[in-house]
């Protein structure tokens, strides 16, 4: 019972903006621009694919999600930094920690399940174009993605209950700019042999087998593509897939750097940047990479922004 009461900490200090002294508006009004681009893009997105009946297929179903996981993931972080710059301290209660880990690692990994549903419904409109309606239908879309979700709230159930029975023996200053498994396992002064060992393997089944399915699927896809006599042939059926192809090496990319760090781990710097990329920015990045370069999204978008001007023309004259 004693040692209870000498490891109980209550609330954690982020170190990752310590460095900086000043310029902390600045740095609010930057992750506050961010955030409302993340949430506004995704939103937009989101909307577009429940009102346009063109964008009613498969592959916008998955992507409706895509947007709101990007949202959700954005949501969990950045409103807490944001009131730490107005209150110019980067803290955060025990329970606020565990809850932004828990629903952090349960978006992320969400994602990575769904992108690799993604590289799936890629591969039957590309590798199985006559059995792509048996093969990904609506009924299936709804079960993919549901066990997507529950894929990655049971992981994140998993290390949540397991940093939860961590002690930190009065250390409270946690070298990272939210609550997650890795910086919690650094101040922890207990063995944790435990939680490293199960973040490795859940990091090799939540994040490692959705990604080896990825690419298998694109090793097919592209086996496929070409067999395409056409020049033109080729260059439309790669265009479906270059969009998700971006979002999956930046999310992936992002994640590597984040969770599979060197022993040695990064410099406060490093890891405040390469944390701020994987969790604020790639939600950011998703809209306008799928929005850009997808023909089918700008004609939703442009046929949106007219109803939108339509729309208010009718009310000036009204």
């Amino acid at each position: 019972m004693e040692i209870r009461n000498q490891t109980q900490v209550v609330e954690f200090i982020f170190l990752g903006f310590s460095g900086i002294a000043y310029g902390h508006m600045y740095l609010f009004l930057a992750f506050l621009a961010i955030y409302l681009v993340t949430v506004l893009g995704n939103l937009m997105i989101f909307i577009m694919i429940q009102l346009d009946s063109h964008l009613h297929t498969p592959m916008y179903y998955f992507l409706s999600h895509l947007s709101c996981l990007d949202i959700c993931i954005s949501s969990v972080t950045v409103p807490k930094i944001l009131v730490n710059f107005l209150c110019q301290q980067q803290t955060i209660s025990y329970n606020q920690c565990m809850a932004q880990m828990f629903f952090l690692m349960s978006f992320t990994g969400t994602e990575a399940a769904l992108l690799a549903i993604m590289a799936y419904d890629r591969y039957a409109a590309i590798c199985k174009p006559l059995h792509y309606s048996h093969l990904i239908n609506t009924k299936l879309c709804i079960l993919l993605a549901f066990a997507t979700w529950l894929w990655g709230f049971l992981n994140s159930a998993l290390h949540t209950a397991l940093s939860s029975r961590l002690f930190f023996c009065g250390v409270n200053q946690i070298p990272h700019i939210f609550c997650d498994v890795p910086p919690l396992l650094t101040i922890s002064c207990n063995d944790a042999h435990i939680n490293e060992m199960t973040l490795r393997i859940a990091s090799l089944f939540v994040a490692g087998g959705p990604f080896f399915f990825i690419i298998l699927s694109y090793v097919f896809i592209l086996s496929s593509i070409l067999k395409i006599r056409s020049t033109t042939g080729k260059r439309k059926a790669f265009s479906t897939c270059t969009s998700h192809l971006i979002v999956v090496i930046i999310y992936y990319g992002n994640g590597l750097l984040n969770y599979d760090r060197p022993s040695a781990g990064y410099s406060l710097e490093t890891d405040t940047l390469v944390s701020t990329m994987y969790c604020i920015i790639t939600p950011m990045v998703n809209p306008l990479i799928y929005s850009l370069r997808n023909k089918e999204m700008k004609g939703a978008l442009k046929k949106f922004l007219e109803g939108q001007r339509k729309f208010k023309h009718l009310q000036s004259i009204s």
